[in-house]
């Protein structure tokens, strides 16, 4: 993968690896939605709940495949490998992006 991420991004996966809830909340703006498993997250509080459930269920790594940029849209393309069923999957993460946070996260 060549093309740089935008840090929030940057920010965000590292803040997901090291299950660090506070810096990857500090990531979102304070209306923040996330997408993931057909289930709608939104707020800090929601977002939080969300991580900490998926962390409690899963153990996994995230692997950028390919990444496409836009001035408020980031789709990335990556590989989970972790304790779930189906591992690895290619997820694609399409982050919106305001005022250099995360608007909105959806998980496909």
């Amino acid at each position: 993968m060549t093309t740089k991420l935008p840090a929030v991004v940057t920010a965000y996966l590292a803040a997901d690896k090291a299950q660090d809830l506070d810096k990857l909340c500090q990531c979102f703006t304070n209306d923040a939605q996330v997408h993931d498993e057909s289930r709608q997250y939104q707020g800090h509080d929601s977002i939080r709940t969300w991580k900490k459930q998926t962390a409690a269920k899963y153990d996994y790594t995230v692997e950028p495949i390919d990444v496409a940029v836009t001035e408020r849209n980031i789709k990335l393309h990556a590989r989970l490998t972790g304790n779930f069923p189906g591992s690895p999957a290619e997820l694609r993460y399409t982050f919106v992006l305001a005022n250099g946070k995360i608007q909105s996260l959806a998980i496909h």
